[in-house]
């Protein structure tokens, strides 16, 4: 047990990530850093991240990881928000940064490993260490192991992407003994945590539930197998070869299993799964039946946020009983929905979602305590997402309030769209959205990515829909794009297809 990457390059065992842990704790202390501290972490998914999140939480530190694609200025506000005392950094991300980093500021260099260097395209010469910089493998060689009681470790300061303005640190104080047993009871029910489990973590260790999961399974004495970015066919290879038990997951992992040819997908076994959670976005209703299908009963399914943790919970017999339900709410949790005025709605009524949970440490955004009063009510809080629960409790997703379409004075859900567009033969993925329309107020639009081979018309995309969904639904406007701008997961960059539209028209997004 421990952490390994898949391709078999490198590995350390439970025991040998305590001891790198204990030293990179010593170095880390050496540099000044201490509890409440930041310690931003610029990795891909590597053992380096796990040995530097571990050792700041050691210290009561706070590991800020960086989505990696972020560029110098993005970067470096990260860095200087979280008041990082260190940087730890692959050395091919260093050169898009440097010139954003505070020059004060140590920075500890990572080797970037080959299995990486392969997955992203990395000339060798990018992944070495500058011989001027601090090669982070030597230094963690060179100190001595921590020897004082760890500190109580903080969870990971996520910084959320939204919509306008720069990201937002959440930020926790550390749970208490309390809080501690309740969240490690939740990850136990949702993401199957067991000192036995054996996983890949195909998501990207910046995102927050890749994050935590990965983490905790690490410290709960699991085998947890890093997967640089997601591939479909070498995770099945993965799952057969590595007897793996668990998984975490997107829909949009699920959509590209699907569409593997059917004799890939049968030429590996899959019979090891005991525990496959999926979250992070709605997953179209067919996508999840013909994967409980193909896997078994063994895929769950879980809603929450970066702020809030998991909040509700469902099972596969659950979610058939009740197709679409993301789950209901776990012990110690709330969620109610709200209508436009504030006052709470029944069963099979829409509106944004408010929710907590007890099992999480209660959070704000790091410098921006307004910012969290804004998403407060009732002691409850939202990050904009909208949904109903049906007459049994169980808790439906429809979109993001951000997302949502009003065309003529209607609400139209985006994800219900994508649900069933992604179904259609030939279509790799799909982004619909609201574009400006000077009657209606907006109308709908997909960008659809075809796969490879497909020769799709709009017209008979339009069929397709008009097929399974309401007239009012069906895109006005459709185009065809290749290689959509899209997240290591596969979920894609929205917004960054929308701006155009919005922005043609004088308005931002």
């Amino acid at each position: 047990m421990g952490v390994r990457h898949a391709n078999g390059e490198r590995g350390l065992t439970g025991e040998e990530l305590a001891q790198r842990v204990a030293q990179a704790t010593t170095g880390l202390a050496s540099l000044g850093v201490q509890a409440g501290d930041g310690v931003a972490l610029m990795l891909r998914n590597d053992i380096a991240f796990f040995e530097a999140a571990m050792a700041a939480g050691q210290l009561g530190a706070y590991a800020a990881p960086i989505n990696w694609h972020y560029k110098g200025d993005e970067a470096g506000y990260i860095v200087r928000d979280c008041q990082a005392k260190a940087l730890v950094v692959h050395a091919d991300l260093l050169p898009q940064i440097v010139g954003d980093v505070p020059f004060e500021l140590p920075v500890l260099v990572v080797e970037t490993p080959f299995g990486v260097r392969a997955a992203y395209g990395i000339d060798a010469a990018s992944a070495r260490v500058p011989p001027e910089r601090i090669d982070w493998d030597e230094w963690v060689d060179s100190q001595a192991a921590w020897r004082e009681p760890p500190k109580v470790a903080p969870q990971s300061q996520i910084y959320t992407s939204g919509t306008t303005g720069r990201p937002k640190g959440v930020r926790r104080e550390p749970m208490t003994p309390g809080q501690q047993a309740a969240n490690l009871a939740a990850y136990r029910t949702v993401f199957g945590i067991e000192p036995s489990m054996r996983t890949v973590v195909t998501g990207p260790l910046y995102h927050s539930a890749p994050n935590g999961y990965a983490l905790t399974a690490a410290r709960s004495g699991g085998d947890v197998i890093l997967q640089p970015r997601f591939d479909a066919e070498e995770l099945l290879r993965l799952i057969e070869q590595e007897q793996v038990t668990h998984l975490h997951m997107v829909p949009t992992m699920f959509v590209r299993l699907l569409k593997l040819p059917e004799e890939v997908r049968a030429r590996h076994d899959i019979a090891s799964l005991r525990h496959v959670v999926h979250a992070a976005a709605p997953c179209p209703v067919e996508v999840k039946r013909a994967m409980i299908d193909w896997w078994g009963p063994v895929i769950h399914e879980y809603y929450g946020a970066t702020e809030t943790g998991a909040v509700v919970f469902c099972d596969s017999a659950e979610w058939l009983a009740h197709p679409g339900t993301v789950g209901r709410p776990l012990e110690g949790a709330t969620v109610r929905v709200y209508g436009e005025q504030g006052e709470l709605l029944p069963p099979g009524e829409i509106g944004e979602l408010y929710m907590r949970a007890d099992h999480v440490a209660d959070f704000t955004y790091h410098g921006r305590d307004e910012a969290r009063a804004e998403i407060e009510r009732d002691g409850l809080v939202t990050v904009g997402d909208v949904g109903y629960f049906d007459r049994d409790g169980y808790l439906h997703l429809c979109d993001r309030k951000k997302d949502m379409v009003i065309s003529g004075g209607v609400n139209i859900y985006p994800a219900e769209i994508e649900a069933v567009l992604v179904t259609m033969p030939g279509v790799r993925d799909c982004a619909v959205f609201g574009v400006p329309d000077g009657e209606m107020g907006e109308n709908v639009a997909a960008v659809v990515e075809p796969q490879g081979g497909a020769d799709l018309s709009a017209d008979e995309v339009r069929r397709f829909l008009r097929d399974r969904i309401a007239h009012y639904k069906v895109p006005k406007l459709i185009e065809f794009q290749t290689d959509l701008p899209r997240e290591d997961s596969g979920k894609i960059f929205k917004r960054r297809i929308r701006e155009r539209y919005w922005e043609s028209a004088g308005r931002r997004i």
